[in-house]
């Protein structure tokens, strides 16, 4: 029996546009489960992004709830949802947004130190993933500009782990980068998930949905299906097919 980590009911979102109301979340129901790669994929306008930030405490819902073990999330104030996400929660972007002014190590001390203060286990810490995603010691004394977008991108994973998150948002974290240096961020995002780490993305991309065990389809606000894909496994053509059979029933 999978271990539940995240839990929606009834969870919605609405924005005003233009005076009138523009629903783009409408009574989800979900559950995500510790140890999955869950992709959530769907059209442009389906949501995805929408989804992700109030799972991971970034946007609240207009109505429903978000349960995180035995805590709604919907009840914590803002600085209680920035808590959250600091102790709970990695984020991977398709901008990686570093700090120019600040080096490679420290881009990612800055984000360990707002929750442990003990600088010399970050430290070591962030020593050992720069090298789980080939980012060698020479490296660490550069600055964001310094790097290539495949660099940038690998930082930007070891900022998001250096707090140890029980999951992992990623969105569209291989949007920006060409195939094969996104081809390289999708093996070190599956190397920490086949390691135990705790993974939701969105993407419009089949290559990097296939690294998911479990697929969510949105559509107008709604899961419309989901597809279990089992674990990865490199050149599995059958994946693929079974991948791609289930967009074409979903209408992609």
């Amino acid at each position: 029996m999978k271990e539940v980590l995240l839990k929606t009911k009834n969870l919605s979102k609405s924005f005003s546009n233009g005076g009138m109301l523009q629903h783009v979340l409408r009574n989800i129901d979900l559950e995500l489960y510790r140890g999955d790669f869950t992709v959530i994929m769907g059209a442009s306008g389906a949501g995805k992004s929408t989804l992700l930030y109030a799972l991971s405490g970034m946007d609240t819902p207009t109505l429903g709830t978000i349960t995180f073990g035995d805590e709604t999330l919907s009840e914590r104030s803002s600085d209680g949802l920035a808590v959250f996400r600091r102790r709970h929660c990695g984020f991977v972007f398709q901008q990686v947004y570093l700090i120019d002014g600040m080096s490679v190590m420290d881009n990612v001390l800055a984000a360990g130190l707002l929750v442990n203060r003990d600088r010399q286990a970050l430290v070591k810490r962030a020593k050992e993933l720069f090298l789980k995603v080939d980012i060698p010691e020479e490296t660490w004394g550069k600055f964001p500009s310094q790097l290539s977008g495949g660099e940038a991108q690998r930082v930007g994973i070891v900022r998001a782990l250096i707090n140890s998150p029980d999951i992992l948002f990623a969105d569209e974290p291989t949007g920006a980068l060409n195939s094969r240096t996104g081809l390289d961020v999708l093996d070190t995002l599956t190397t920490f998930h086949e390691q135990g780490q705790s993974v939701v993305m969105v993407t419009h991309d089949m290559r990097s949905a296939r690294r998911g065990n479990r697929i969510l389809y949105l559509k107008d606000g709604v899961v419309l299906g989901e597809c279990d894909l089992g674990p990865y496994v490199s050149g599995d053509e059958g994946r693929h097919r079974k991948l791609k059979n289930f967009l074409g029933e979903m209408g992609w």
